[in-house]
């Protein structure tokens, strides 16, 4: 064996035992997709309108409090519907600092137009907000989600748009097995709210009783409960509308105890929350601040002093339930409620039958395409043998190295890489046949039939490299399983079928004594 064949040979070999280390053990190493390990495919509708709503209610909120600030009395201020509230009683001798200030606090989002009377506004959210709102409640609502099952660990999950109606996302999780814990953290909102309270009482009868029976435009009355212990009963409270942080004011949150040994969760605020936080605490000493989830308050403490960067929430949490109120809130709130479309289950042993028959259908296309390749090229096909061969491998190791997924599609694309591996050895067998024919030696035929096919074969490859981009661009799920194992099986495909090929018979004829007449069956 020559020099140069030998670095080859070794070239070959180092190539194929880094490609067997990365798969093996492939139970270990190698990733399966929803349909080949088992697990829940889920189709969730994002509730856009309850989006618009909030940006509307916390926008007519916002303008109540900034004109209270600027000392402007207002009359009634009512929401009309998902992206319009209107203002009504606005003084005639403060209507040109009434606007200015609303439109500084919402002017971005609203326009205001005049109402029926005098010292009405109407405010109406601008139309590309209203597209660009529920847009970005979609692709929120993909982010949390995928940040929440990351969190779960999940293996490879799946979360993105799903459907043509732009609002519909899909989640598949693999190797689930407590399938309703899954969907409680990822439809859970997690709406945290922390707000002054004015008043608490056992009913709201008599906490409005200093109010005249009714609620106060800027305040609300939130249940929740009572704080005390051992007492299940429900308490009502009196909140201020304009919450002094919330969800969005969060650096992270973990689960921790409270002084008393119970379950809580600890949290501490990014960069935005702390000075309000601070200023908010430092100015209302002594006074109760709520803590509100998703609607209800679940515990009311007393400020002791400034509070700057961290806090506590506490209540009657389970251990596994502060360790999930952490993670969604760290996560981040859900920009709009889901309603569950659709729900799949794929049990392992539907997983590990698809497993099976997808290796049994690889085995069995080789080995038809192998006595075919026998038969037809006769020596020459246990060259195009081994070549599919390392092909494969090659494959299962960019898969594994690379964490790529398998999916059952994926297998498909395995048997279409078998295929593409016979039809690139098909062109320089034939190429080969065609020296052989004008009378050429062996070496000068295989020379010229790869370097007269390679160009071929490029060409091929790199158009099927475009097209399996492409998928994996803007196909989803199956689809980019498909679009992954084709690549990888393309590039793998290349330095099989001409370079290992090639050495193959550079091999078979090295062996030959010198002298002896270079003849090669093809």
């Amino acid at each position: 064996m020559n020099k140069n064949l030998r670095w080859k040979a070794l070239l070959i070999a180092a190539v194929t035992l880094v490609a067997v280390w990365s798969f093996v053990p492939p139970k270990q190493k190698i990733k399966l997709g929803l349909d080949l390990k088992g697990g829940v495919h889920l189709v969730y509708k994002v509730v856009t309108d309850a989006a618009l709503k909030v940006e509307t209610d916390t926008s007519s909120e916002q303008v109540v409090a900034a004109a209270k600030t600027a000392g402007i009395s207002l009359g009634a201020v009512k929401v009309l519907n998902l992206t319009e509230f209107q203002v009504d009683g606005v003084p005639a001798g403060s209507d040109q600092q009434f606007r200015t200030v609303a439109d500084t606090t919402v002017g971005g989002v609203f326009n205001r137009e005049n109402g029926d009377t005098t010292g009405s506004y109407i405010f109406k959210m601008k139309p590309n907000l209203v597209v660009n709102t529920r847009a970005q409640s979609v692709a929120q609502a993909i982010q949390t989600v995928e940040r929440r099952v990351n969190e779960l660990g999940v293996s490879e999950p799946i979360v993105a748009p799903y459907g043509t109606a732009g609002n519909q996302i899909v989640i598949q999780l693999p190797g689930v097995s407590d399938i309703n814990h899954a969907k409680s953290i990822i439809k859970s909102t997690a709406q945290l709210e922390i707000k002054l309270v004015e008043g608490e009482a056992p009913d709201e009868t008599s906490l409005l009783a200093s109010h005249g029976g009714k609620v106060p435009e800027d305040m609300q009355v939130v249940p929740g409960d009572s704080g005390r212990e051992g007492d299940t009963s429900t308490t009502f409270y009196l909140l201020r509308k304009v919450a002094a942080i919330t969800g969005r004011d969060l650096r992270n949150a973990k689960p921790t105890m409270d002084s008393n040994g119970l379950p809580a969760v600890s949290f501490t605020l990014n960069s935005d929350g702390a000075p309000k936080f601070s200023r908010v605490t430092g100015e209302n000493i002594g006074r109760q601040l709520a803590i509100i989830l998703d609607g209800r308050v679940r515990s009311a403490p007393r400020i002791d002093g400034r509070i700057s960067t961290d806090g506590q929430i506490t209540g009657s949490f389970t251990q596994q339930e502060a360790q999930d109120l952490s993670l969604t809130l760290t996560s981040g709130a859900l920009p709009a409620p889901l309603e569950l479309q659709e729900s799949r289950e794929v049990g392992p042993s539907l997983g590990a039958d698809s497993v099976r028959a997808g290796i049994m259908a690889s085995a069995v296309g080789l080995g038809l395409v192998t006595l075919f390749m026998l038969f037809y090229y006769k020596l020459a096909g246990i060259n195009a043998f081994v070549s599919v061969t390392l092909n494969l491998i090659i494959l299962m190791g960019f898969m594994s190295y690379l964490g790529a997924v398998m999916t059952l599609p994926g297998i498909a694309g395995f048997i279409l890489t078998i295929g593409m591996g016979v039809d690139s050895n098909v062109l320089i067998f034939e190429r080969i046949r065609e020296e052989l024919a004008l009378k050429k030696g062996a070496r000068q035929a295989i020379a010229a039939g790869f370097d007269r096919v390679f160009i071929t074969i490029v060409d091929t490859h790199v158009s099927s490299l475009i097209a399996a981009a492409f998928l994996f661009q803007f196909g989803t799920g199956p689809i980019r399983g498909f679009a992954t194992t084709l690549f990888f099986g393309l590039i793998s495909n290349v330095f099989t079928a001409v370079f290992v090929s090639r050495t193959l018979f550079e091999f078979i004829l090295s062996r030959r004594p010198a002298g002896a007449t270079q003849q090669i069956s093809v």
